[in-house]
């Protein structure tokens, strides 16, 4: 198997005849078929650096001495600091759930990147990717899309940015991070390297639209890849 099947919602809505592909992203946090469906990076944690480094600079002033009890300077700032982490978690937690149920409303099929820290190296991408909260947007869409009787498919991460989503064909090397549009040596086709991701997990999840809308062919069934 390809990916795995998220399916055990309670409250159904209405069938749209329409599915999606998701890819997560640094740039992006979501890249999708459907260009009004794309999440960008709300950079929260990025807008709040400035008042995280001033409470750091505030308790490193602050510190007390091993075996002193912790000044009212110390205490306020660490208060301030804990709080702005707080927001920030809220403020993501929030622009995930939001997004999710938009495309959950609007799909009666969604295949998801399976997203996992661990492939992402250590450095810029991985603190990008945390203050993307891309695993906690994945939670939400997941959870939104069991509320929501969704089919909800997991596709493995591995290679998606080397297959062709026109073709199948796949490239012979990795594609760098700084490259953002893939052409495919095979068939010649070109797109945003995202966009080509956000369709191979359609096409691996087994979901054939009709067109890059993600609308299905009239009847069609969703099927599950072998």
């Amino acid at each position: 198997m390809v990916f795995r099947r998220v399916r055990d919602g309670t409250a159904s809505r209405p069938e749209t005849g329409r599915v999606l592909g998701v890819d997560w992203g640094v740039k992006e946090t979501a890249t999708t078929t459907s260009d009004a469906h794309d999440l960008r990076h709300p950079g929260h944690g990025r807008k709040a650096q400035t008042k995280l480094t001033r409470y750091d600079r505030m308790m490193a002033r602050r510190r007390p001495k091993k075996g002193r009890p912790a000044s009212t300077g110390y205490r306020e700032a660490k208060r301030l600091r804990a709080k702005a982490h707080k927001k920030v978690a809220r403020q993501r937690e929030d622009t995930g759930r939001k997004w999710a149920k938009k495309v959950v409303r609007d799909h009666d099929a969604i295949a998801v990147e399976d997203f996992r820290p661990r492939f992402l190296a250590k450095g810029t991408m991985a603190r990008k990717a945390a203050d993307a909260a891309i695993g906690a947007t994945k939670a939400a869409l997941i959870e939104m899309g069991r509320k929501h009787g969704r089919d909800i498919r997991l596709v493995h991460p591995a290679h998606t940015t080397m297959d062709c989503a026109h073709c199948d064909a796949r490239a012979k090397h990795r594609l760098p991070l700084g490259e953002r549009i893939y052409t495919c040596t095979a068939c010649g086709n070109t797109s945003p390297r995202d966009k080509n991701s956000a369709h191979v997990m359609l096409v691996r999840a087994g979901l054939n639209p009709a067109g890059a809308d993600g609308a299905r062919p009239p009847g069609a069934l969703l099927q599950e890849a072998a």
